[in-house]
């Protein structure tokens, strides 16, 4: 037979057995489709040596008046704001201690500094600044004590322990004195998701070692509130759950005397009588998950609140941000204060303040009307003088403060603030902006939020039913349309229409998937390619670990493996940019991995001869590739060929060969050809690149094949 070219369907199919993909590609990782052909992904490296602390699942570039180029970047443990290349730290603090409040111990040979305060509402992983503290006498100098320190391990609502730079002696026997103020920030957040309710998320018949105890100091009716213990140390903070029997109790506020303040009948659990002396079990608590009580099988946890990870939005008004952690207050950055000064309470900042909303799921500015808008936000105050909203959340109602005034969010004849309430699904998930409205999801329904002007502000209309949403940033405008990741599909809404958009790895995404980090989902725009990303963990991992692209203009799929917890798209800076560990990096760099080589392969469907009934013997290979754009001086590729007999069984050969650019600009030249042995009813072709400095571009290779008998 002549030679024979190798024309394949562009795109990655998996979804379909290898054999009905004939022509097509069933693999790949690191390889994009441009005007039909899979080529190298671009390459990326460290935007910065620094480091920020956390993961860092959202980011916003914006530019001051003066010119000054900002990035705000959430992560699970803090708020920054990079300039130049510096991380700058503007968490919110909670609260701020009077001079005397805190005082310190230690312990000879020990790290560990016990801080005592009364009443101090920290959580394991908080963050801490002390200031005015005098020496302990010995190593624990004052410089050492007047710095920042994480909460190490939580001993009651009046104590818990931090970690020492130097271990004390037998000097320091001091407790810092009667100035020592303590400046807490907000409360941190959680990394990996505490699971779900339902069938296992009960507590049946469960242990752990190490998990806190206490019991009942007298009997206990169904409905009593009141819940007297022996002992409440570690297990009497606000959100804690505990386990009588088989009913959880959710802790909402405890006094010195051991009595605890209850929620019965906690995460669908009976409330019911219980006798004295009962044993009572931390279930879920804001100490050291070691302590936590795990039910049989270890199925799931019990949903509380703070169980979800920390998650931000974030907008700028103006040159300034305002900035909400998901299900938390709404802060505000002022550029004027400078990046040494924190966020503050948006409620807190200067000027006539009215019904501010004190906890919200989103914030967004609208860009073309210039209004605060908050999701799943607490109702108004209780009057037209509250300054503060009613701080009860309702995760559909919508709020929007009046038109360029960020803290006037009471309506009334003279501004344009208002509420709105969506009616359908029951809670809201996420808000994009558009061109001409912001779509605003819920868990099962799309809505269309519009400004219509006074005396309504703003609109809301249903677009769409029976629609998932995969998280809180799952969704992505594009153009004139917006597309996002359902829990079991793909969607795009374009033309007034919400449609499923057909996907070719679909099977290949949802049936290895980790559902229960499905809140880490997110999605980025590399429009350089036409490319929307979608960043989601795998069944095997707890974080971040694959994508999933659509090029919108081409319409295919591909997939492949990047651990990238935010993305950003080109725009003001020339390049993406995206989040990876504790580094912050440029895309679209290059070909490598950060000075490693990157590895990218594809890999097509079995080819055979008319409807594989005979064998072929394949002789050898004519690469058309192209190594253009590539940074050595001598790339190279790997060209693997694979034979197999049947459809169901293995490759039962496998001869590999080397592609590689021996000549240089202007005219390149490649290998020629590559000689095989090979002999089956079908082979494969894969493509692997492995090598620093190398771009690839297949095209449409050739194969020299002959028919070769039924036997």
């Amino acid at each position: 037979m002549p030679i024979t070219k190798l024309k394949f369907k562009p795109g990655v199919i998996s979804d379909i057995t290898s054999e009905s993909n004939e022509g097509g590609f069933v693999d790949g990782d690191k390889v994009r489709f441009r005007f039909g052909f899979p080529e190298k992904f671009g390459g990326w490296t460290k935007y910065s040596p620094n480091t920020y602390q956390g993961s860092a699942r959202r980011l916003h570039n914006w530019v001051a008046l003066d010119g000054s180029d900002f990035m705000g970047i959430g992560t699970h443990l803090k708020y920054y704001i990079e300039e130049g290349q510096t991380f700058n730290d503007i968490t919110p603090i909670r609260n701020t201690t009077s001079a005397g409040d805190v005082t310190f111990s230690a312990t000879n040979g020990s790290t560990t500094i016990t801080v005592t305060d009364p009443a101090h509402g920290a959580n394991v992983s908080d963050f801490v600044t002390f200031s005015g503290a005098a020496t302990l006498g010995g190593t624990i100098t004052a410089t050492i004590l007047n710095a920042e320190f994480q909460v190490a391990s939580l001993i009651s609502s009046n104590s818990y322990t931090i970690t020492s730079s130097v271990a004390a002696n037998a000097s320091d026997t001091g407790n810092g004195g009667g100035s020592v103020v303590g400046a807490y920030q907000i409360n941190t957040g959680l990394d990996v998701t505490v699971g779900g309710t339902g069938w296992g998320a009960g507590q049946w018949s469960g242990t752990t070692s190490g998990a806190l105890a206490t019991q009942l100091n007298e009997a206990l009716d169904n409905s009593e509130t009141a819940v007297d213990v022996d002992d409440e140390t570690g297990m009497n903070t606000a959100n804690d759950v505990i386990l009588v029997d088989n009913e959880l109790m959710l802790v909402s506020a405890t006094t010195d005397d051991n009595t605890m303040t209850v929620a019965r009948g906690h995460s669908g659990t009976d409330a019911v009588e219980h006798a004295d002396n009962t044993l009572v079990r931390l279930a879920v608590g804001n100490a050291d998950s070691a302590n936590d009580f795990v039910g049989w099988g270890n199925a799931a946890s019990v949903t509380v609140p703070g169980a979800q990870i920390r998650l931000w939005s974030h907008d700028n008004f103006g040159e300034d941000i305002i900035i909400n952690p998901k299900d938390s207050g709404i802060f505000y950055w002022d550029k004027t204060n400078g990046l040494g000064n924190r966020a503050v309470e948006l409620s807190t900042i200067s000027g006539t303040k009215t019904s501010v909303p004190q906890v919200a799921k989103q914030v967004l500015v609208s860009d073309q009307d210039r209004h605060v808008i908050a999701f799943g936000c607490d109702g108004f105050g209780a009057n037209s003088a509250a300054t503060q909203g009613s701080g009860v959340q309702d995760p559909l109602l919508i709020r929007f403060s009046s038109q360029e005034n960020p803290i006037d969010w009471f309506p009334n004849a003279t501004n344009t603030a208002g509420d709105l309430r969506l009616g359908g699904g029951s809670t809201f998930v996420q808000a994009v902006e558009t061109k001409q409205q912001i779509l605003v999801f819920t868990n099962k329904t799309l809505h269309a939020m519009k400004f219509i002007g006074p005396p309504f502000t703003f609109g809301l209309q249903e677009l769409s039913k029976n629609i998932t949403i995969m998280s809180p940033f799952s969704a992505i405008a594009v153009e004139d349309a917006v597309f996002w990741m359902g829990v079991d599909t793909f969607y795009v809404y374009s033309g007034g229409q919400t449609i499923q958009l057909p996907c070719t790895v679909k099977d290949k995404v949802f049936l290895n998937f980790n559902f229960e980090e499905r809140d880490k989902v997110h999605v980025g725009l590399n429009s350089e390619f036409s490319e929307i990303l979608w960043f989601y963990p795998t069944s095997s991992s707890t974080e971040i670990d694959s994508y999933v692209a659509y090029n919108y203009q081409e319409k295919v799929w591909y997939y492949g493996t990047l651990a990238r917890q935010a993305w950003l798209d080109r725009g003001i800076r020339t390049l993406p940019m995206a989040t990876g560990g504790s580094l912050l990096y440029n895309h679209e760099v290059g070909y490598d991995d950060d000075g490693s080589a990157m590895t990218s392969f594809i890999e097509s469907a079995p080819i055979d001869i008319g409807d594989g009934e005979k064998f072929v013997f394949l002789k050898r290979v004519i690469p058309d590739i192209t190594f253009d754009g590539s940074t050595s001086v001598n790339p190279d590729v790997s060209f693997t060929i694979k034979a197999k007999n049947f459809p169901g069984s293995n490759f039962n050969e496998t001869t590999e060969g080397a592609t590689q650019r021996s000549a240089t600009s202007p005219i390149e030249q490649f290998t020629e050809k590559l000689d095989y042995r090979l002999r089956g009813r079908s082979f494969a072709l894969r493509i692997d690149s492995t090598s620093l400095g190398t771009k690839y571009k297949l095209g449409t290779p050739r194969v020299d094949i002959r028919e070769d008998g039924r036997r």
